[in-house]
């Protein structure tokens, strides 16, 4: 296996990927933020302060995937073509699950952009709910699924 991130000087480069065909990408991430019981049912029942955290993180984590190649530094600038942003509130582990998906049509991959997602939805969540639980974890952020292009699919055994 050989790292492209670097030029034949050793030095930090982004990859030139204008001769790699343009093929349908896809990347599923996920991860969760763990909370207090007690944290989870404020925001199941809408009653965090700072207002609808689900709705703002799924925006948040939106924003995030469109902009990692601006956080991430040997990123490509892509045409995302669909961003899906799902929660689930479980209970018996008292974590909210998050999983992005994210889809291009283009030369390169887009598993950057779906962990992007995740982390800034996670760090959402934790934005809006620090006042009322300091100690949630956001944990296990990690790329479940890719496909498309050279290297063909992915999928994590869990």
């Amino acid at each position: 296996m050989e790292l492209t991130h670097f030029n034949q000087s050793g030095h930090a480069h982004m990859v030139d990927v204008s001769q790699k065909e343009d093929t349908v990408r896809l990347a599923v991430a996920e991860g969760r933020v763990k909370m207090l019981l007690e944290t989870m049912q404020l925001v199941k029942k809408g009653l965090i302060g700072k207002g609808d955290v689900l709705g703002v993180a799924q925006v948040a984590g939106i924003m995030g995937a469109k902009n990692t190649w601006q956080l991430i530094p040997m990123c490509h600038p892509l045409l995302l073509t669909g961003i899906n942003i799902e929660f689930d509130l479980d209970e018996a582990e008292s974590c909210i699950n998050i999983t992005a998906t994210v889809k291009t049509t283009g030369k390169t991959g887009v598993e950057m952009e779906a962990l992007t997602a995740v982390s800034v939805a996670a760090l959402t969540i934790y934005d809006m709910c620090k006042a009322v639980d300091k100690g949630m974890i956001i944990e296990y952020i990690r790329l479940n699924e890719k496909s498309g292009g050279k290297s063909g699919t992915y999928r994590r055994n869990k």
